[in-house]
């Protein structure tokens, strides 16, 4: 979970980023003295997360291997937040997985599919490709700013939510939860 001072789907998507950015120096994802300079920094405008072009280059790192697995076989197109859930077909969209991978998340959202014990395990470039455009549908839809319990009034995930902590407090299931499976 979130520090306390997590409040709004803004602050979540930067604190969620601030641990990759923890993660890619070297001091891991539960080294919160970090994440919180990062989360602060990225907040305050100090800092910004890395542009699409940087995630297409660490992308081209692994060309052939399916970023949640390593497989280097049967590689397929996969919508990290899924068409059926209203994701867009659009390179801030789409990595390379495997076809079990594929196959297995199926019209799942990433941290739904991940689940929320996994949900710092996932691949820095898959989740901060996510995070990135999942920032860019909550500003369109007006709900970066958003707060417990009004945006539990747009989430259809408050199962997973009440199974993993008390409804009303952020989680990373907020951050997909507005976007919702036809």
């Amino acid at each position: 979970m979130p520090a306390n001072y997590v409040k709004t789907v803004r602050q979540l998507l930067y604190y969620q980023y601030a641990k990759i950015i923890s993660e890619s120096a070297h001091w891991g994802k539960t080294n919160y003295g970090m994440i919180t300079t990062k989360y602060k920094q990225l907040l305050s405008g100090e800092i910004h997360w890395s542009s699409s072009v940087r995630e297409w280059l660490k992308e081209k790192e692994k060309p052939d291997e399916c970023i949640y697995c390593g497989e280097k076989t049967d590689l397929t197109t996969e919508h990290i937040l899924p068409r059926c859930c209203g994701g867009e077909d659009i390179p801030e969209n789409v990595i390379r997985v495997c076809k079990h991978c594929n196959s297995s998340k199926g019209g799942k959202r990433l941290y739904e599919w991940s689940g929320y014990k996994n949900k710092d395990r996932i691949d820095r470039i898959a989740e901060g490709k996510y995070l990135k455009y999942l920032y860019s549908l909550h500003e369109k839809q007006g709900t970066l700013d958003m707060t417990p319990p009004e945006l539990c009034n747009w989430c259809n995930m408050q199962g997973s939510c009440e199974k993993n902590h008390s409804v009303e407090k952020l989680t990373v299931f907020c951050l997909e939860g507005c976007f919702h499976k036809n």
